[in-house]
């Protein structure tokens, strides 16, 4: 079972993924989320100078008893030309952070991912403010 995210992250609705059948261990989550958000931070969508984490692509982490991260992401559109490279690039991000032994990337398309979705630093990198 998915945790409950915080009301500014809604869960993805989408079925069926491989992440579905993880379950979440709080404790390992809570230790090793903020290192693989930092981790994350380092993945950029080649279209766009800002990390995917300040873009709001990601909906969900967290992490299993034996190490697993567990992350669901979305992309800026479901014809994203880096739909094939960007998950990869996520999980070996995800991997490099010590306690995590694997990691199972999900993309997610609902809810969708719109401009709101991006921090403010994101907005004011890309003039959007």
């Amino acid at each position: 079972m998915m945790p409950t995210p915080p009301q500014d992250q809604p869960t993805p609705s989408d079925a069926g993924h491989e992440t579905d059948a993880l379950v979440a261990d709080a404790a390992k989550t809570d230790a090793l989320r903020p290192a693989i958000t930092a981790a994350l931070k380092q993945v950029y969508d080649p279209e766009i100078p800002v990390d995917i984490v300040e873009l709001g692509l990601i909906y969900d982490v967290f992490v299993t008893a034996d190490g697993t991260a567990a992350i669901r992401m979305t992309l800026t559109a479901p014809a994203c030309p880096a739909a094939q490279v960007l998950p990869g690039q996520v999980a070996a991000a995800a991997k490099t952070v010590d306690g995590v032994a694997d990691a199972k990337v999900d993309v997610v398309w609902e809810p969708g991912w719109t401009k709101d979705r991006m921090s403010d630093a994101a907005k004011l990198q890309l003039g959007m403010w």
